[in-house]
């Protein structure tokens, strides 16, 4: 996903958190849901209320200071977009959070799928992946075939958005640990994995709301470049910080808590970010 998938984000009076969302309670039998299995499920906001609805010109200050940002190089102007796009443009920390509750559920996904790797099995939602036919498969394969097995395809720019950071928090992986094993990774490589992933979802999703704001100000292609990638180092450090905060704290990262743990991480990060217009 590169800057050319920009689009000009939804739009006023649609739902903050579209229907199709699935609510946070997690599933009473303690799986690690898949974010594409809503059967059952509670929608988050079925009939919207009209305070629910995005507001008119929702990301016009997101974009003001973005495009800024994107002609100066002002941090100051990166920081308030940032904020503006989560105060306005999402609805605040906490609306931000459900509106991505399908990053916590594939996170949890992702991390189950990394941990059963090395049994050669494993199940999600009932979909049974046979891990060992991956033995002596290429890095790019494994990946692939976990992109595939943790966030299917199903016609959402959601969908895509998740696709694209898996992969490329496994990469972002193998560059930290050149010497991992993709199919036996170690406890603090999968969490490496999962903080990318957060992070890279993050990212994705705001470019596609309001990054052609940077790429049509900025003075050329390469400097659009550099300033989204100047955006997603930033997104990184914020989540990676919440990351440590969360172990320093002394709360359990196993599979359980996952999910649990990346709603924490989605809230605070937008609640950094929406400081930044208060």
């Amino acid at each position: 996903m590169g800057t050319s998938k920009s689009s000009m984000g939804p739009g006023s009076g649609v739902p903050l958190v579209p229907p199709w969302v699935p609510d946070p309670t997690p599933p009473s039998d303690g799986d690690n849901p898949n974010p594409e299995d809503h059967d059952g499920l509670t929608l988050t906001n079925p009939d919207p209320r009209a305070d629910d609805l995005a507001p008119i010109a929702r990301f016009r200050s997101a974009r003001t200071n973005l495009g800024r940002f994107a002609q100066t190089g002002s941090r100051d102007n990166m920081r308030r977009g940032l904020g503006q796009y989560v105060h306005k443009g999402l609805g605040g920390a906490g609306t931000a959070s459900r509106r991505m509750e399908n990053t916590a559920r594939t996170a949890a996904a992702l991390y189950t799928a990394l941990s059963s790797l090395s049994t050669g099995q494993f199940t999600i939602s009932g979909r049974e992946f046979d891990a060992a036919i991956l033995t002596g498969r290429s890095a790019a394969e494994v990946m692939d075939a976990l992109v595939e097995a943790v966030r299917p395809v199903d016609g959402t720019q959601d969908s895509e958005a998740s696709r694209h950071a898996i992969r490329n928090s496994m990469s972002e992986m193998l560059d930290r640990f050149p010497e991992a094993n993709p199919v036996e990774l170690s406890e603090v490589q999968r969490m490496f994995i999962i903080e990318r992933y957060v992070a890279l979802d993050i990212y994705d999703r705001f470019v596609l709301d309001v990054g052609k704001a940077v790429q049509d100000k900025a003075p050329n292609p390469s400097t659009a470049l550099s300033r989204l990638k100047d955006i997603k180092d930033y997104i990184k450090e914020i989540v990676s910080a919440r990351f440590r905060a969360t172990r320093a704290s002394g709360q359990s990262l196993g599979s359980q808590r996952i999910v649990d743990v990346v709603r924490n991480v989605l809230k605070e990060t937008f609640g950094v970010f929406e400081e930044y217009v208060q």
